[in-house]
Order: C-alpha cells, then structure tokens, then sequence
C-alpha cells in the first residue's frame, strides 16, 4: 500500500470516528460546549476585531458558533456563510447573512444562503476579503493541526493564506473539545490555522504566532 493511499485510509477511519463522537453528546453536553466556546470566541482580540465574519450553520453534530450573530451584529460586523461554487470548482463563496436571508438546501442537504432571489443577486465575497473565518473541524490536536470533512473545499479556498504576502483573513477552526486527540495524520493540502478554539480551551500553532 502507497503512503498517500495510507494516509487517505487512516483519515478516513480517524474521521469516522471523531464524528461519532460529537454526536454522541447530550443536548445537555451540547449546550454546555456552544456557550463556553461562545464565551471564548468573545474574548479573543482577532474575533472583536473583525469586522467580516465568516462562521456556518451546525450540521452532523458541529459545534454552534450562531450564538455569536446577535453579538457581532451589535458590534457593527457582519456575518457572512460559505456557499458551494460550481461542482467543477469545489471552492466556497461567501454571503452575507441576517434573519431575512433566503435560503436553500445545497447539494450535501446543507442550507446556505440563495444566490440569486427573484431579480436580485446576492453579492458573493471572496475568500481574501473576509477578516475572519469560523472553520468547523471533525478533529485537532495539541500542535494545532486539523481535519475537515474531507471535501477539501475550506483547503481549496483558502489556499491563497500561505502566501506571505496580500490581505488574508485569520482562521480559526473551532469542535467540540472531546474531537481532540494526541496527534493527527497530517496532508500536504492542509491549510495551516491560526488558532484552535474548543469549549474547553484554545490552542495557537507556534507557526502562526
């Protein structure tokens, strides 16, 4: 067997795993874990800052970041949602989102913002021009690596933030805290994080410091 088929095996069986955790909690434990990390997300100063929000709606067990949409909007922020681009594409446009967003089921059963309602567009930003961006994790470890669900569209999108130079938006994965363990299987697509915030603590990768 290759490396890379390995590695592509060993993701996937570590991914299985981490997502039966996460909905394997109680409503209870759920809760609990939306409004501490809330709590941490409020105090870090790239998240008070921000004045473009990417976050998501919670699917498949994800940990809830909307709790923190009344708050930004208090803020002056605006809260934007990933969208699917063309299926060739595999790559994320970002729509603004308020309680009066249309929305529509995307092809994964995920709603997200509509495009396009009646004669009117919605405007799409790209990735580079958001200051923030919530990214939902299936797993992390304490060196600040991640895993998503394999699609490889935050990846794709974000591509462009290992370069050192132009505007780039902070990243910050966010789970449940019992997604963690001692040491991820890591691929070279991986787009490197600037924090990992869980309901019980937060981590900075010394790359991004």
């Amino acid at each position: 067997m290759s490396d890379s088929l390995f590695l592509h095996d060993q993701r996937k069986a570590l991914r299985r795993e981490l997502r039966r955790r996460r909905r394997a909690l109680t409503p209870h434990a759920r809760r609990h874990a939306d409004r501490a990390l809330c709590r941490r997300l409020r105090g870090l100063p790239e998240v008070r800052r921000a004045r473009r929000v990417a976050l998501y709606l919670p699917n498949d067990g994800e940990i809830d970041v909307t709790p923190l949409l009344a708050w930004l909007r208090r803020r002056g922020a605006r809260a934007y949602l990933p969208v699917l681009r063309p299926l060739s594409d595999n790559r994320l446009w970002f729509v603004h989102y308020h309680d009066a967003t249309p929305m529509i089921a995307n092809r994964f059963g995920i709603q997200e913002p509509q495009t396009r309602h009646g004669a009117h567009r919605a405007r799409r930003l790209p990735p580079w021009a958001l200051d923030l961006v919530l990214l939902p994790l299936v797993g992390f470890d304490e060196q600040g690596n991640r895993m998503g669900m394999g699609g490889g569209f935050y990846d794709r999108s974000f591509a462009f933030s290992r370069a050192n130079s132009g505007p780039r938006p902070r990243l910050i994965g966010v789970a449940h805290d019992c997604q963690r363990v001692e040491r991820l299987p890591i691929a070279s697509w991986d787009v490197p994080l600037d924090a990992i915030v869980s309901d019980a603590r937060i981590i900075r990768p010394s790359r991004s410091q």
